[in-house]
């Protein structure tokens, strides 16, 4: 197969550039009808049948032939076994990663606070874990263990009663690492169950599979369906958009380096997009020439093609402050500030999931071990989303405690601010506790 690229150019200085850029930013996460349907008759069943309807859909969709639930749970016993069969070089790296997850997401963790103001009335707000938590985790050939310790280890952190892990194993395979991040992450149970009947399982609970709080977890345009028909009834992460890499460079990073960070997020899948973004021409030109050289030697080359010529783009601007000004306007997952300065540009970096600073700090350090969570908005959310974090998995209670003068104070504004809005019974029962008894 001869493998070839056709990377889009663009000049920032072109009138139609705004148009261009929309252009190639543009994608939309639509289900069909045909699959949203179906998606709505897997919760209907579910939500029915329970675990029956799951042991159907598992038999039906992955192969497995399993005659009971049973069949489908792994015990704690399953994930420690896990942890032996994986060679010690694959066990100390997820250790490793673990740790530094762990030792970052532990400086997030929110506390409860309280004041108390002159008059002894007391105000805070009480921070409390979710009871449950359910993880999904894709099987089979997007098998991906990193993705287990970025989901579970912050809601363990936070203190989660529960995390509950739904992954599909097609034909019965197991992901031995899967299993290790999963043991190592803390992960209470497993279900060896996959796509929109997983989400519904865990959504509305069945006989085995505990109801939770929260999904969090990647998946396919199944999973993403049904992820948004229970929200509401559960909590989501978000719906992720394909991968996303946006590189700002001065042109003086090894233009391999460059091509290979490119490469990093397209090799995810046809949809995934890479952009590089510039003031010097020539360096676009041997990135270009770089990714040329290196596609051929890529396992995942097919991929890539598709990516960088369907979705990705080498982008000319004037300066390096117009390169931050696009940078906002893209609003990426993955923001590589490969610079000579890059901290002097940080404060003008207002939309990004993550930033990578400096020319050594790839972005694939943060998909599997810097610490930070990569579980990040996608498709322009940046400007309104973070990261996953500890604080997805906590929830904050407001505390109010009225002393008998400050509920007399505060009784007369309320009463006048409800009053105002012709709601007698909110003004008559703060009145009733205002000292002088007015307006009662």
């Amino acid at each position: 197969m001869t493998l070839s690229t056709a990377i889009a150019r663009l000049n920032a200085a072109d009138p139609d550039f705004a148009r261009h850029l929309d252009h190639l930013l543009s994608w939309e996460s639509v289900s069909d009808d045909a699959v949203n349907q179906r998606v709505l008759d897997i919760i209907k069943a579910v939500r029915e049948r329970g675990d029956a309807a799951l042991v159907e859909f598992t038999q039906r969709f992955d192969g497995v032939q399993a005659s009971s639930i049973a069949d489908l749970i792994l015990d704690r016993e399953r994930l420690e076994l896990a942890l032996t069969r994986i060679t010690p070089a694959q066990r100390e790296a997820l250790e490793t990663a673990a740790n530094r997850v762990r030792s970052y997401h532990e400086r997030q963790k929110q506390d409860s606070w309280q004041y108390t103001e002159a008059d002894g009335t007391v105000l805070g707000q009480k921070v409390t874990p979710l009871d449950r938590a359910g993880l999904y985790v894709p099987g089979g050939k997007a098998s991906y263990p990193s993705s287990v310790l970025m989901n579970a280890i912050p809601a363990k952190v936070a203190g989660v009663g529960e995390v509950v892990m739904v992954v599909p194993t097609p034909r019965g395979e197991l992901n031995e690492l899967v299993l290790a991040a999963a043991c190592i992450a803390g992960v209470d149970r497993v279900f060896t169950v996959g796509g929109a009947q997983a989400v519904a399982a865990l959504a509305y609970g069945t006989e085995s599979v505990p109801q939770v709080d929260k999904i969090v977890g990647p998946g396919n345009i199944y999973v993403a369906t049904a992820k948004r028909h229970v929200f509401g009834q559960v909590g989501i992460d978000m719906i992720a958009g394909p991968s996303e890499i946006l590189v700002v460079c001065d042109g003086h990073t090894d233009p391999d380096w460059i091509a290979m960070d490119l490469f990093s997020q397209a090799e995810h899948d046809e949809d995934a997009q890479a952009i590089l973004v510039s003031p010097d021409a020539d360096f676009l030109d041997r990135v270009a020439a770089s990714i040329e050289k290196l596609l051929p030697t890529m396992e995942r080359a097919d991929i890539i093609e598709k990516s960088i010529n369907g979705r990705g783009a080498l982008i000319q601007v004037r300066d390096m402050q117009q390169a931050i000004e696009v940078a906002n306007r893209i609003a990426p997952e993955h923001l590589e500030l490969s610079v000579a300065d890059p901290q002097a540009w940080l404060g003008q970096i207002r939309h990004a999931g993550a930033i990578f600073m400096g020319r050594h700090t790839s972005e694939a350090l943060g998909d599997y071990c810097a610490g930070p969570n990569h579980v990040l908005p996608t498709s322009g959310t940046a400007r309104f989303s973070s990261p996953l974090g500890v604080y997805d998995f906590q929830k904050r209670s407001s505390i109010i405690f009225c002393s008998e003068q400050g509920a007399s104070q505060l009784g007369h504004t309320a009463s006048v601010l409800a009053r105002g809005e012709s709601l007698t019974a909110h003004a008559r029962s703060a009145e009733f506790r205002i000292l002088d008894n007015e307006g009662n």
